[in-house]
């Protein structure tokens, strides 16, 4: 299966929906995501983007830790993320989150190449339950990006699909 990357249009309306408990539960839990989630953020240590993360080793272990908890959260699993996000719905906390950082279309290409490379890692998991997570990610991901190749910057307001807002 596919998993293709869409582009990032500056100032373009995304439309997310937050990934089923269905991949939650497929993937194993709070056991499996913490996996998967490890096993992307060993990778993500090794690529072009690692500098976005802290070097020193118990620092990044603290980042895998803490992401791994929003992951496990958003995807329907218990809400062990809600102190860092303090109130905030999770998908604005993340995004205000990379507002700290300049994040360019080749860094997010780079992130969710990584992520796919460990999807791909992942076989206990059908297809189309990845797909939905995937889905996800390659919506919300585009709200990160920040800095444009023009040299311009665009800070995204946040917004989530209608359907999800009406579900909550």
């Amino acid at each position: 299966m596919s998993l293709d990357i869409s582009p990032v249009v500056k100032g373009e309306k995304v439309h997310f929906k937050n990934p089923g408990k269905r991949f939650y539960e497929a993937i194993g839990g709070e056991e499996g995501m913490i996996k998967l989630m490890y096993r992307f953020y060993d990778k993500i240590y090794e690529s072009d983007i690692a500098h976005f993360f802290p070097q020193d080793e118990e620092e990044f272990a603290k980042v895998k830790e803490k992401n791994s908890r929003f992951f496990i959260q958003i995807c329907g699993g218990p809400k062990v993320y809600e102190d860092e996000a303090k109130g905030m719905d999770l998908n604005e906390y993340m995004i205000r989150v990379h507002d700290d950082f300049s994040i360019n279309e080749k860094a997010r290409i780079e992130w969710l190449g990584t992520m796919r490379e460990a999807l791909d890692e992942v076989k206990e998991v059908d297809e189309a339950i990845k797909r939905e997570f995937w889905d996800y990610l390659d919506q919300f991901s585009k709200l990160t990006v920040n800095s444009f190749s023009d040299g311009s910057e665009y800070y995204a307001s946040y917004t989530q699909a209608q359907e999800e807002k009406s579900a909550n």
